[in-house]
């Protein structure tokens, strides 16, 4: 049977308090390598793939960066977040979002551009197993976000046409991929961007965390 409406959701800093653990990691990752980037250049490119945050890099400070080297900073980045992992907590709300959806009969997601080997703090936090509830990592499609490919295959795992899908993440790079994906995109602010950039970036509703985009269900069309 096909799905005719579906959730598709970004995972850090939309369902689990996350952004800055991943900051910090990346930071601890980019000082062993002598690579000097401030925090807050890092923060705005949490969202994105890796390949892109490499090619961003490039671009702020000059360095050339080998294969080699890159797979370094993510291993690097990767082995520091599971340290950090201990301090991921669920968003407010982000439980009680995912079972009233569950409890409506409403199909979803999680597609993040993580690759399981970090995803997987997260999930465990927020208590999804990805054996039982469908989660599309980094590691699963070609391209990650900007790019829509996640949150594709996220909607065809589910059987659910992308057009009639509802898109649910904290960054610009969330929204810009809902875009390209042909589904409707709705923003947080619990990553840390404004709520004038996810406008920009296509949001068609933001709020302030799950537990407020549940409160206001009913503006986005899902109710039980």
């Amino acid at each position: 049977m096909r799905i005719e409406h579906s959730w598709l959701f970004d995972l850090d800093g939309t369902l689990v308090d996350s952004v800055y653990q991943h900051v910090l990691a990346w930071k601890e990752s980019l000082d062993a390598e002598g690579i000097e980037l401030s925090v807050w250049r890092i923060h705005r490119r949490i969202g994105m793939s890796g390949g892109l945050f490499m090619n961003q890099l490039l671009r702020e400070t000059g360095l050339q960066v080998s294969a080699e080297r890159a797979d370094r900073l993510r291993r690097g980045h990767a082995e520091a977040y599971v340290r950090y992992g201990s301090t991921v907590r669920p968003l407010p709300g982000a439980r009680e979002l995912l079972a009233y959806l569950l409890e409506a009969g409403i199909a979803w997601a999680i597609a993040t551009s993580g690759r399981m080997e970090t995803a997987s703090v997260n999930l465990a936090a927020l208590g999804v197993d990805p054996e039982k509830a469908v989660v599309v990592t980094r590691d699963q499609v070609k391209h990650a976000k900007p790019d829509p490919d996640l949150f594709i295959a996220a909607a065809e795992r589910l059987g659910a046409p992308i057009e009639r899908s509802i898109v649910v993440g904290d960054s610009i790079w969330d929204m810009l991929a809902a875009i390209r994906a042909r589904a409707l995109g709705v923003g947080l602010l619990s990553g840390g961007y404004g709520s004038d950039e996810l406008w920009r970036a296509g949001a068609i509703r933001v709020y302030e965390d799950p537990a407020d985009l549940l409160i206001h269900i009913d503006e986005v069309g899902s109710r039980r």
